[in-house]
């Protein structure tokens, strides 16, 4: 019996020296290491290493080539090594208030930095993430104000035949104070998930920060599963850990935008909704900005405001489905019935600009009233923040 215990006890000390070597141990270089001036430097300790390259979107875009057309993808540059083979890279000039994203590149792998443990995932890409104060940035942290709730939720879909889940932001103090609130339906792209606002696009920050300086209403914020065919984010549904795709069924055949009164529905039922047009909007970006404009031209009696951002327009031409016929006259309707708010935003090299162009020139020949902003830059999430932060503020008001 004594040596039993003897035997745990040093497998106890055992499990303990290896928990503590985890946290303990060698340290990885500091990075990245914000400076007073806002330049930024990057550091990684790899001896070894042939070459070491950080890529992220603090650095200029470069044009690639897409199925989609032309694609900005953030550029890459080299570190250096020091004598104590240590890779380094100070950002020439200070960095303007953002969030930022980036990966090293360890001789041809891309790796995330094991100095920085703050990563989010982008459909199948892990970046790491750090954010420049001040500005517009500001809204993107948590910051000492009242703060709202983010709940992963599921509902039924009766007209898909499945269970799905939904990511939902309640504003401060919804659990105690009894109010009825308006509602943001916010979509995500291709390749997105119920996680993409939350996480890429800093939605529960932006509300909190916008209710808490007066400049936006209290709403609650839904934002649910744009990809008929899935249950959930990867990871999060009976498929297990698949792995995140852009390729994926059901996406833009016309589904989703069938199946949405089932979200609408299930919002009213279990939460303090104001229950008319008057007191919902829709918007989304790029294939959320898509189903944005179709849901609310389908449904032309459901949402009062309406955001396109760098919205794709039409479906593939080889794509049929009841949802996208007689578009015209299904627009007719809808700006007959006077939407408060009809938003488009679009960034000036984004690969949707001709795209987003050409619905403009339909709605100026029809008459139909829209508000437009333009941003830089292209199909990025710097964008889309931008786009939340403006448009959260128009509603409901």
């Amino acid at each position: 019996m004594k040596k039993l215990s003897v035997f745990l006890v040093i497998s106890l000390m055992c499990g303990i020296a290896f928990a503590q070597q985890s946290l303990w141990g060698t340290q990885p270089a500091v990075s990245p290491e914000i400076h007073s001036d806002n330049t930024v430097t990057f550091r990684l300790k790899a001896p070894k290493a042939v070459t070491v390259q950080v890529t992220g979107d603090f650095l200029p875009t470069q044009k690639i080539d897409t199925p989609y057309g032309k694609y900005d993808v953030p550029g890459v540059v080299s570190l250096l090594e020091n004598k104590e083979g240590v890779w380094e890279y100070t950002t020439p000039k200070p960095l303007k208030p953002e969030l930022y994203t980036y990966s090293f590149i360890l001789d041809g792998l891309k790796i995330d930095d094991p100095g920085n443990v703050y990563l989010i995932r982008d459909v199948a890409t892990l970046m790491n993430v750090f954010i420049i104060d001040g500005g517009r940035a500001h809204l993107y942290k948590v910051n000492k104000v009242p703060h709202g709730t983010v709940s992963r939720v599921w509902y039924n879909s009766p007209t898909l035949g499945m269970d799905r889940r939904m990511t939902v932001y309640t504003p401060a103090g919804y659990e105690n104070n009894g109010k009825h609130y308006p509602v943001l339906y916010l979509l995500h792209g291709m390749g997105g998930d119920e996680e993409a606002w939350i996480a890429l696009g800093r939605t529960a920050q932006v509300m909190d920060n916008l209710i808490a300086e007066g400049k936006a209403k209290p709403m609650i914020v839904v934002m649910t599963n744009g990809n008929a065919s899935q249950e959930a984010a990867p990871g999060e549904s009976s498929l297990g850990f698949v792995s995140p795709s852009m390729q994926l069924p059901k996406t833009m055949d016309g589904s989703f935008e069938t199946a949405f009164p089932d979200v609408v529905k299930f919002v009213d039922k279990n939460y303090r909704t104001i229950k008319r047009k008057s007191e919902r909007a829709i918007a989304g970006l790029s294939m959320g900005g898509f189903h944005s404009l179709h849901i609310s031209k389908q449904f032309p009696d459901m949402f009062d405001y309406v955001g396109l951002f760098s919205a794709a327009i039409m479906p593939d031409k080889d794509t049929k489905s009841p949802i996208y016929e007689n578009m015209e006259g299904k627009l007719k309707v809808q700006f007959s019935k006077k939407p408060a708010l009809y938003w488009i935003a679009i960034g000036k090299s984004d690969f949707l600009y001709k795209a987003n162009e050409d619905y403009r020139k339909l709605l100026d020949e029809k008459g139909y009233k829209y508000t437009y902003y333009e941003t830089g830059e292209g199909h990025i999430w710097r964008n889309w923040r931008i786009y939340l932060s403006e448009f959260a503020p128009l509603l409901f008001r």
